[in-house]
C-alpha cells in the first residue's frame, strides 16, 4: 500500500469540506435571501460576492482541492488492486467534475455575464431572474457531488 494515500484522502476531505460547505450556504439560503431584497440589491451583493470571493485564500483552496481531486485518480487508477482506490478515484472525479467542470462551464460563465450587468436597468433584471433559477441549479450540483466526494473519500480512508 502506498503510505501517503491516508494523507492524500485526508487532504481531500479538508479541501472539499470547506468547498462543499461554502456552495452549500448558497443552496440552502444566501440565494433565497438575495432574492427576497428590493430590486437590484440582490444583484448587486451577489455582483460584490463574485468579485471579493476571488483572493487568494479560496483560490489556493479550490484549486488545491482540485490537483488533489485529480492526483487522488491518477493514484487510484495506479493502484487499482488495493481497496482504497475506487473510493479515491470516485471522490476525485465527483470533484473533479461535479464541482470544477460545473463551476468553469456553468457559473463562472454566469457570474461574468452578471459582473457586466447593471443592477437598475432592464436587462440586468432579466438576467438576475433567469441566474438565480439557473446559478442555483448548478449549485445544488456542487453540493451534491460535494457530499459524494465526501462519502468516496471516506470510503477510501476506512479502507486505509
Amino acid at each position: 500500500m502506498a503510505e501517503f494515500v491516508p494523507y492524500l484522502v485526508m487532504a481531500a476531505l479538508v479541501g472539499v469540506g470547506l468547498i462543499g460547505g461554502l456552495l452549500f450556504v448558497f443552496s440552502n439560503f444566501a440565494m433565497r435571501a438575495f432574492a427576497k431584497l428590493p430590486e437590484g440589491e440582490g444583484m448587486r451583493a451577489m455582483q460584490e460576492i463574485n468579485r471579493t470571493i476571488l483572493n487568494p485564500l479560496f483560490l489556493v483552496i479550490f484549486m488545491g482541492t482540485t490537483a488533489v481531486a485529480a492526483a487522488s485518480v491518477v493514484v487510484g487508477v495506479m493502484h487499482t488492486a488495493a481497496v482504497w482506490s475506487t473510493g479515491l478515484i470516485a471522490g476525485g472525479l465527483l470533484f473533479g467534475l461535479g464541482v470544477f467542470v460545473v463551476t468553469a462551464a456553468g457559473n463562472v460563465p454566469l457570474n461574468n455575464r452578471l459582473d457586466r450587468a447593471e443592477a437598475d436597468s432592464e436587462e440586468g433584471r432579466a438576467l438576475w431572474a433567469t441566474y438565480l433559477r439557473v446559478w442555483t441549479k448548478y449549485n445544488h450540483v456542487r453540493v451534491v457531488s460535494s457530499v459524494l466526494a465526501i462519502l468516496a473519500y471516506g470510503q477510501a480512508l476506512w479502507s486505509c
